[in-house]
């Protein structure tokens, strides 16, 4: 198991500290990340959250998983590791 949570359902006015915050309940909490769009620094809705044990991490997920935080329900789960993407543009139009 792993220690880094994948976390669905943030509601877009939430921020890195509020999400550290909430998940302190379930342990130490070593990072806190909200994804945002490149383009417009909005909140995507998801984040990571890096628990200090992996105990702990399941301690988060069954604490918080399908649990209302700030008006929306979160997914927690284990992050997956990122898979490599294929190249943009190549062999596509651009419409």
């Amino acid at each position: 198991m792993q220690k880094k949570l994948y976390v669905g359902g943030i509601p877009y006015s939430t921020t890195e500290d509020n999400l550290r915050a909430f998940f302190a309940e379930a342990g130490t909490v070593e990072s806190a990340s909200i994804i945002t769009d490149k383009m417009t620094g909005r909140s995507k809705g998801f984040g990571f959250v890096e628990m200090s044990s992996e105990e702990e991490a399941q301690k988060a997920i069954e604490l918080f998983n399908d649990k209302d935080f700030e008006g929306r329900k979160l997914t927690v789960n284990i992050a997956k590791p990122m898979q490599p993407r294929a190249p943009r543009g190549e062999g596509r139009s651009n419409w």
